[in-house]
């Protein structure tokens, strides 16, 4: 069938309703985790479910594979949210907190990049000769969160099919890891001994913790045109300056290059007074989720097949990363519950370090966010990295 005639059997054919049915599709699954409280969505997150039903939608040809909406949002919401997420990156705030433990995150972020390497070399050849772009995408998400996730889909031009891998390999493996971060604490005394922490460490990061506690003003009208504006401009600017820097196949295509770029004028900003300005964090994640809405409108049943080695892929890529945790932890003399905030600030992001730590110690709830913002901030750069030395390894 050709592509006039599939629009013809298409259910839904206005952009206008195609970005209803998107957007409807990514509200009603937080509403329903909401209002049902189904210990389900804690296994499996909406982010799986608003990847997955555009999926079929578009197989049932009820909207189409193919619409100018998810082509506005690969080149208008993608580069907006990710200056959006970024504004709030502190550095400096999360190791006045953390100390060394920032230190035992960036070796977990060093081991996902090592871990994607390895599990491609091994598992590779059953799967696409593209699959290094879904290790990439993958990597986004577990160094950094959901939104470098998807903008590393686009900087390695990945497929949709690519990104549902992502998608599903990470919930599945967040099931078995966050049980892991969070039992451990089990054992906290046992492990700090071993580890030879410091007797005051903690008492010293709850103190730097209240040090740094400050409330932050509620949203108003006028910072969202302001998050507008700037986060507009910022991506204008981007993708204006992409086209004239020389393209370097395979590895760095003009959208690879606005990805990079767009992503270091982010982290630019986060230094100056805009920081400051509420509301960015779920502006932001409520654009990443519209948006993998619409790559899994452009995604197919059958380029789902490579999921049994891809997973599999994953539990060794992430056993990997609590390798380097633990060498990390040992050798830093930091603490059970600084190594489980580190690993969930890199696996989970920001919507899994809060909770690690709020069952560890619950005054380092906010320091948690800070780390994971850090991984926000590596998350595009070692993404590009590690999908480029997944290829190199494939002969690619």
């Amino acid at each position: 069938m050709d592509e006039a005639a599939a629009l013809t059997t298409t259910l839904i054919t206005s952009n206008l309703g195609v970005l209803a049915a998107l957007a409807g599709v990514a509200a009603f699954y937080f509403f329903l985790e909401e209002k049902s409280q189904w210990k389900l969505f804690q296994l499996f997150p909406p982010l799986l479910w608003i990847y997955a039903t555009p999926v079929i939608l578009n197989n049932l040809h009820v909207i189409p594979a193919s619409s100018p909406v998810y082509d506005t949002l690969r080149s208008m919401a993608l580069p907006v949210f990710i200056v959006l997420m970024l504004l709030n990156v502190d550095v400096a705030a999360a190791v006045r907190v953390m100390g060394r433990g920032v230190l035992v995150m960036l070796l977990g972020s060093l081991g996902i990049v090592v871990g994607a390497v390895v599990s491609y070399s091994i598992f590779g050849r059953f799967l696409d000769d593209g699959a290094w772009r879904a290790f990439g995408t993958l990597a986004g998400s577990w160094i950094g969160g959901t939104g470098n996730m998807a903008a590393a889909a686009e900087g390695l031009e990945a497929t949709p099919e690519h990104l549902g891998l992502a998608i599903l390999a990470d919930n599945l493996v967040y099931v078995v890891w966050l049980p892991i971060l969070l039992g451990c604490k089990a054992f906290a005394d046992r492990f700090n001994r071993w580890a030879r922490v410091d007797e005051n460490r903690l008492d010293e990061m709850e103190e730097a913790a209240l040090a740094e506690q400050s409330e932050q003003r509620p949203v108003v009208m006028r910072d969202y045109l302001y998050l507008g504006a700037i986060a507009s401009m910022t991506a204008w600017a981007a993708a204006a300056l992409a086209p004239m820097i020389p393209e370097l196949p395979p590895v760095l295509s003009t959208s690879t290059w606005n990805l990079l770029l767009v992503t270091t004028f982010a982290l630019l900003l986060s230094v100056t007074p805009v920081r400051k300005i509420p509301g960015s964090q779920n502006l932001a994640i409520a654009l990443i989720y519209l948006f993998v809405a619409g790559m899994g409108a452009r995604a197919t049943l059958s380029g789902l097949g490579q999921a049994p080695a891809f997973v599999a892929a994953a539990f060794l890529w992430i056993f990997i990363h609590g390798a380097f945790i633990l060498a990390g932890a040992y050798f830093l003399r930091v603490d059970v519950h600084s190594l489980a905030i580190a690993s969930a600030a890199n696996v989970g992001g920001a919507a899994s370090a809060p909770v690690v730590a709020a069952y560890h110690r619950e005054s380092l709830v906010p320091a948690s966010i800070l780390m994971a913002l850090i991984g926000y901030a590596l998350g595009n750069y070692l993404a590009i990295l590690t999908g480029q030395l997944c290829r190199m390894v494939g002969g690619g």
